[in-house]
């Protein structure tokens, strides 16, 4: 069965909406956020800067706790931060003074013994970086130091991995390839992924499903389900046409035309 063939909710999002309180003013950030995400799917949330994306990812998190609504998990709410959700971020936030393997036991409760080594070492081979286990943070480049990240993130096996604009601080090269391999793990490992992203074409290429955001309060205002195969050449026609779809929920026709038809 693919990912998106199961129509289960692990993931729900009723209501959800988040206030700051800032110098006396009430910033609304989220209003009314309804979403469903279905064990194993790949879902890319996209919108403008300030539009509460990142803040949406906090809540799933645990590390937002005062919001308006609720966020269940497997039924469950969810309280605060837990070993079931990864996150990872646009900066690798590794330890430096820890090496690649340190840093990936380090999120681990327990990493002598043979089984979690055989963990360690089965995530180090899942991202690419067999060999550098003994390197540390200032020895990798940039697009080493994700993929480490992203072993640690799913070191603890978690139920859901969240990503904020984890490619966002690399060059475009580095950036597609690491696209590939968050692909290749996720069809290898079936996590329910959420991205959090800027970048509509990496949001098509690698989503399920994309749900566009409006400016703030951010609301959805829309939901695009990608039914591409993949891999998705993104110079195909197809592939166009739900770039286009997806554009135009910023954008008017005559915005879009001419220099995006170009």
């Amino acid at each position: 069965m693919s990912a998106t063939g199961n129509n289960a909710s692990q993931l729900a999002l009723d209501g959800v909406g988040k206030r700051y309180h800032l110098k006396g003013n009430d910033i609304v950030a989220l209003h009314g956020i309804n979403l469903r995400f279905a064990p194993g799917e790949f879902v890319s949330i996209v919108g403008g800067s300030g539009c509460g994306k990142s803040t949406l990812l906090r809540i799933i998190g645990g590390l937002e706790r005062d919001f308006d609504g609720s966020v269940r998990l497997n039924g469950s709410p969810i309280a605060g931060p837990g070993l079931d959700r990864g996150l990872l971020f646009q900066d690798h936030r590794l330890l430096p003074w820890l090496t690649v393997w340190e840093n990936i036991a380090f999120a681990l409760a327990e990493s002598r013994s043979a089984a979690a080594r055989r963990v360690i070492a089965e995530h180090i081979a899942l991202v690419g970086l067999k060999g550098f286990e003994k390197a540390y943070p200032h020895q990798l480049s940039g697009g080493m130091a994700q993929r480490a990240s992203i072993a640690r993130a799913l070191v603890n096996r978690p139920q859901i991995l969240l990503l904020d604009e984890p490619f966002g601080a690399l060059d475009a090269l580095t950036r597609i390839q690491l696209q590939k391999e968050i692909l290749r793990i996720w069809q290898a490992e079936r996590t329910t992924m959420v991205l959090v992203t800027h970048d509509i074409d990496e949001a098509i290429f690698l989503g399920d499903r994309v749900v566009v955001m409006s400016n703030r309060p951010g609301t959805i205002k829309k939901e695009v389900r990608i039914e591409l195969a993949r891999p998705r050449p993104r110079n195909s026609p197809s592939f166009a046409d739900f770039r286009q779809t997806v554009y135009r929920e910023f954008f008017t026709e005559t915005e879009l035309a001419p220099d995006y038809m170009v």
